[in-house]
């Protein structure tokens, strides 16, 4: 009648029952003696040059289906329909809304691609690609576009084009026709975006008709009032390298007022900024501020205007704000949306996937611990959904489960792998490219996910996808022999289009932009440095290895595991009414090891179990659980109605006392907490609502709070996956009364060949009674 969950991943688990003499005496709870026994191995994380080439060779085959099927089924439209195998047209298609304002009938996807090809030495593919450019491409066409979009897509396209076609030129080997025809339809495309910084404060206009402008009567644009603070502040990169390159300066201009306006609004408690702006009078409309949509690339851009361009005004600024980021929003690993002007208040639950650049602009600003756990946090997240989901909650789950076949997670690894060497970044990149062939290849190219959850597809290949994510795959897999260009002489924009550094000596900077404002805190190594990859970070893998050994058993939150300190406690006490059903009433000395609940610097993070002691499972029905960063440790359970918990308890009187168990979803796991505890529950069992979810397939992770204050959350808490559920639910129906332990795994309760103990529960409740707290870890030792 046992039932048992035995996982083993190269791990022998060895289970041994034992049976107790009860003489007439029906012990209420009898912990069976267990016999725990495990080899614990490591996989290799090495990669071999052999492997990363056929990777390396995988990854061209990739991008030569997509960018083939672009040009077969596609070009000139501006993007492909995989699904549909044909072009999308603007105007021939259903309106898809602000999507649809990437595309302006300039061929968007040829532009975006062309360096890269470059990047994968498909030469040939490049030239004849400037060639189609350049005779094809028309950009005065009668379309209202996203200034934003097509200034990092078609803009930095254009210019990444024009300097790898120089590039090769100068060399002689090839493009000798060229004629510096991109960098001419650049200054155009320049030209035709400009109208948009026609405003009072110098923020750009959102959205401008390529040929009419902005408030011409026939541009149909120019009623809106608000733009993104990142649409305002992801234009000096191009815009610097449009003016250095052409001799113009009218576009740096521009774009460094922009970036001084967002300065100038930033909050100044806070040094954060808001989402969204009036672009006319600078006023925030949304005042929610983090790394991800909305603001992201603004960030990133200060950065990199240093880089690229020298000037330490970008520097400054920079990290001013970059301290505030990492004071108020980085929580790692999660990163988390605050109020701008109340930072200490997290205003939602859920965090975007476009934040997953963050950490490859933490290794460039030399942070490497905090990048490493957000990436870590990111990657155990696809390992749950296969893709990083649109958005998903501060618990892992899905809030949007679109996935749009997004590069920012394979940027951050490209980073990562640069500047540790670990070739566990490595690993990441494969699993990358294996789910990217195993769910997103269809015939006619690579097709968006609709919804991770369903794996169903969306007849949708953005140019981000040629642009980015094969770039970054193909340079993680590659050595410098491999590449037809140093990559140390360039700057990503962020759409992953190459500038060259040497722009920063080429013309001095425009003057009248300087910062007041400096660095209040002790400044470190990089506040004034560009990192180096190979100078300044150690080529050494163990480094990023000992960061993430805290979170390999968790989807991202926690630190490395270090014993508490242990206190021994002797009780005499006469069991009376507690054991009214034995035939023996005795004096029982129990012993307690009672391991102290005062956190440490660092927390305590191992996987839970939830032990089934009663009959007749007698402990040996042990199943893998994921604790929660808040709440206590317990014990003793019932089912909660309504079974999500997220309402008032119907059954309080019946859980009171109790341990409940309830279903996973519709409302945030502290909320349910607060029900349950209100119910009068001594702890939880929280069940995955996702069928055959389970320990052995799907990384555990910790269950963490709302973005509030959990401390008035004393319950002890764990999760179980759906199969691991079951298990439990099976034997509550069948048997009606079930006693369990939540402990950590390698503190269940059981017997070694060599101590030979022998552990009985009486009754952990009236235990805690007697302790008068709540929040020791007990093991109970029976002597007569």
């Amino acid at each position: 009648m046992m039932q048992s969950y035995m996982r083993t991943t190269g791990n022998k688990q060895c289970w041994e029952s034992a049976s107790a003499s009860t003489t007439g005496m029906m012990w209420k709870t009898l912990l069976v003696v267990s016999l725990f026994c495990w080899g614990k191995c490591q996989e290799s994380q090495n990669m071999t040059p052999e492997e990363k080439g056929a990777i390396r060779d995988q990854i061209v085959e990739m991008f030569d289906h997509a960018y083939g099927s672009y040009m077969k089924y596609a070009y000139p439209a501006d993007e492909l329909m995989p699904l549909s195998c044909r072009g999308r047209v603007r105007g021939q298609e259903p309106n898809r809304g602000d999507i649809d304002d990437s595309l302006g009938k300039f061929s968007l996807t040829l532009i975006d691609t062309l360096d890269t090809l470059v990047v994968l030495n498909k030469l040939d593919e490049f030239e004849e690609a400037v060639k189609k450019a350049v005779s094809d491409v028309r950009l005065d066409n009668d379309v209202v576009v996203s200034v934003f979009e097509t200034n990092i897509r078609v803009l930095g396209g254009l210019l990444g084009g024009h300097v790898m076609a120089d590039l090769l030129r100068q060399r002689g080997e090839r493009m000798q026709w060229y004629r510096d025809e991109l960098l001419h339809m650049a200054k155009e495309l320049g030209h035709r975006l400009l109208p948009a910084f026609n405003t009072t404060s110098g923020l750009p206009y959102p959205k401008v008709n390529l040929r009419y402008g902005v408030l011409n009567p026939l541009s149909r644009t120019g009623t809106e009032s608000d733009t993104c603070t990142a649409c305002a502040g992801t234009m000096i990169l191009e815009f610097a390298a449009l003016s250095r390159l052409s001799g113009n300066s009218v576009f740096e201009e521009h774009a460094r007022k922009a970036l001084d306006v967002l300065w100038e609004r930033r909050q100044r408690g806070s040094d954060l900024v808001g989402t969204v702006i009036n672009i006319h009078n600078g006023e925030w409309v949304r005042r929610d501020s983090g790394v991800g949509a909305g603001i992201d690339s603004y960030y990133e851009y200060l950065m990199k205007a240093y880089i690229l361009l020298g000037d330490n005004v970008f520097l400054d600024r920079f990290n001013v704000h970059y301290s505030a980021i990492m004071k108020y929003i980085s929580q790692p690993p999660l990163l988390l949306n605050v109020h701008m002007h109340n930072p200490t208040v997290s205003v939602r639950s859920w965090m975007d996937s476009l934040l997953a650049f963050f950490p490859g602009l933490q290794v460039l600003r030399g942070d490497l611990k905090p990048a490493i756990e957000t990436h870590e946090m990111l990657y155990q997240v696809t390992k749950q959904h296969k893709f990083l989901p649109e958005a998903f909650t501060t618990e892992f789950r899905v809030h949007w489960g679109q996935h749009l076949l997004r590069p920012e997670f394979a940027e951050s690894t490209y980073y990562l792998y640069k500047a540790t060497g670990d070739p566990y970044y490595l690993r990441v990149g494969q699993s990358i490219v294996e789910k990217l062939n195993a769910y997103a290849r269809v015939p006619c190219g690579f097709a968006a996910v609709q919804d991770v959850r369903t794996g169903t597809h969306e007849d949708r290949m953005d140019s981000f996808f040629l642009a980015e994510m094969f770039k970054y795959l193909y340079l993680m897999f590659s050595e410098k022999s491999h590449l037809p260009i140093d990559m140390d002489g360039y700057i990503f924009t962020t759409e992953a289009h190459l500038l060259p550094i040497s722009l920063s000596t080429t013309q001095p900077p425009c003057p009248g932009n300087d910062t007041t404002v400096r660095i209040s805190q002790e400044e470190d190594l990089f506040t004034h440095s560009c990192p180096s990859t190979e100078t300044l970070f150690p080529n050494n893998p163990s480094f990023a290895k000992t960061i993430r050994d805290g979170y390999k058993y968790l989807t991202g939150v926690g630190r490395a595991f270090h014993p508490l300190p242990i206190r021994c406690v002797q009780l005499q006490e006469t069991f009376d009414s507690r054991v009214n059903s034995l035939e023996h009433k005795g004096v029982y000395r129990v012993k307690l090891v009672a391991e102290l609940s005062q956190a440490p610097e660092e927390e305590v993070v191992v996987p839970h179990v939830v032990q089934l002691i009663s009959p007749p499972f007698l402990g040996r029905t042990v199943l893998t659980a994921g604790p929660a960063k808040f709440g206590m440790d317990l014990t003793n359970i019932v089912k909660a109605s309504p079974y999500t918990a997220c309402g008032p308890i119907d059954n309080a009187a019946g859980l009171k006392g109790h341990i409940a168990l309830a279903l996973r979803g519709d409302c945030m796991f502290a909320a349910k907490a607060r029900w349950l505890q209100k119910a009068g529950a001594i702890g939880a069992i929280f069940i995955d609502h996702r069928e055959g979810s389970n320990s052995e397939e799907t990384p555990l992770f910790q269950m963490v709070g709302d973005g509030d204050s959990t401390e008035d959350i004393t319950l002890p808490l764990v999760f179980l996956f759906s199969r691991e559920g079951a298990v439990l639910t099976a034997a509550l129906e069948k048997h009606h009364n079930v006693d369990v332990l939540l402990l950590p795994k390698e503190r269940q309760l059981g017997r070694g060949d060599l101590v030979g103990l022998f552990f009985f529960f009486f009754n952990a409740v009236q235990l805690f009674d007697w302790l008068g707290a709540g929040d020791y870890f007990l093991e109970f030792m029976w002597y007569r």
